[in-house]
């Protein structure tokens, strides 16, 4: 069963399309990277598996459940750490997470110092989480999406307001559930902090999904990506041609007199070095470093946006074409803020377990509202 099953799912909001026909499939048991630039639509995928927002076509659903329409049976599933969350006033630590355990009618014998210290709380947990610091609200809102243990953890942002060491821990955390059997769903802007936990990422661009793979998988998809950087004893004529017409070869430069840069496949690696020995040049050191998330992120969507502008480019964008371009901006920007509010106060009581679809009962949608992301 899959634990995420989104099809050809679009969210329009008067002239801007915040999602366009986006297809994607998580399995159960998988930590999964949904990463994107500001404003590519993850915010809108993630308040469409809540409920926050409704679909203008096609249909997302949670270990089978439609999220419009069996939206209670879907979020009894869910764990979420929402980004712009708040804590509850006049409540301590302590009582955040009895609150979650009551909520989520969870057996009675639960400890809620047992959450508490997952993520590293139980010292501070008569204080007031109103005087907790950003990084101790984010681990208090954790421990209140991990409460009951859900099949599904939505963390948007997790290791924002957290130091090093507190996001080793989350890491921790997140595999610590995903061996229990938890479905782990990431979306962050902190690439290594999804390269290092992650089994499948996907890339979200202008509302497009551009790209799902493994790690790996994007490498290869981008010709490989591994960087070669070899120091010779010393540079000759030709070696640069030598190296440039090896079958897998990108690009091949010379920074000094005795360093060469290539940029090739995976098998191209060593018949560059038998190339150079082959050609008489003794070479003292080599080292690789394949291609980070980060360097893939940036191509795939530089990539992206090159192709929506050459697509732009190609299309009747006439004068009133601009003007519905400026209007839609100018609707963002005077709709954002409240719609930041009612989902940050939703997502309060969703954290919680406390809202079924009927109960959350969002304001209707202005056709020119549009999302933060």
């Amino acid at each position: 069963m899959s634990a995420i099953d989104a099809r050809d799912i679009s969210k329009r909001y008067g002239t801007v399309t915040a999602l366009d026909r986006v297809s994607l499939t998580v399995e159960s048991g998988e930590i999964f990277g949904f990463l994107g630039p500001n404003g590519a639509g993850k915010s809108t995928f993630l308040n469409l598996m809540l409920g926050f927002t409704h679909p203008s076509a096609g249909s997302i659903s949670v270990f089978d459940y439609d999220c419009q329409h069996e939206g209670v049976m879907a979020r009894e599933r869910i764990g979420v750490l929402p980004e712009g969350y708040d804590v509850i006033d006049h409540l301590t630590g302590r009582q955040h997470i009895e609150y979650a355990i009551e909520a989520k009618q969870i057996d009675d014998n639960a400890d809620p110092l047992n959450v508490l210290d997952r993520v590293g709380l139980t010292e501070d947990a008569g204080r007031m989480a109103t005087e907790y610091s950003k990084g101790m609200k984010q681990r208090l809102v954790l421990g209140m999406a991990l409460t009951g243990e859900p099949d599904l953890l939505l963390l948007d942002e997790p290791t924002a307001g957290l130091d090093p060491t507190g996001a080793a821990e989350l890491r921790s955390i997140i595999r610590e559930e995903n061996e229990r059997g938890a479905t782990i769903f990431f979306s962050s802007h902190v690439l290594e902090q999804v390269e290092a936990v992650c089994d499948r990422v996907g890339i979200l661009q202008n509302g497009t999904l551009i790209a799902v793979d493994t790690i790996q998988g994007l490498r290869g998809s981008l010709g490989g990506g591994t960087k070669l950087e070899i120091t010779v004893d010393s540079l000759q004529n030709g070696t640069l041609n030598t190296i440039q017409e090896i079958e897998g070869v990108e690009t091949a430069v010379t920074p000094d007199n005795s360093t060469i840069e290539a940029t090739c496949t995976n098998d191209a690696k060593m018949d560059i070095l038998v190339g150079l020995r082959d050609a008489g040049i003794d070479v003292v050191n080599f080292r690789t470093q394949e291609a980070s998330l980060e360097d893939m992120f940036i191509e795939y969507t530089e990539t992206g946006q090159r192709h929506n502008t050459e697509t732009r480019t190609n299309t009747d964008f006439n004068d009133t074409d601009q003007e519905a371009s400026n209007n839609s901006s100018n609707e963002k920007a005077n709709t954002r803020s409240s719609q930041s509010e009612r989902q940050s106060n939703a997502s309060q009581e969703l954290i919680a377990g406390t809202k079924s679809k009927s109960e959350l009962k969002p304001e209707p949608e202005p056709e020119s509202e549009v999302p933060s992301e």
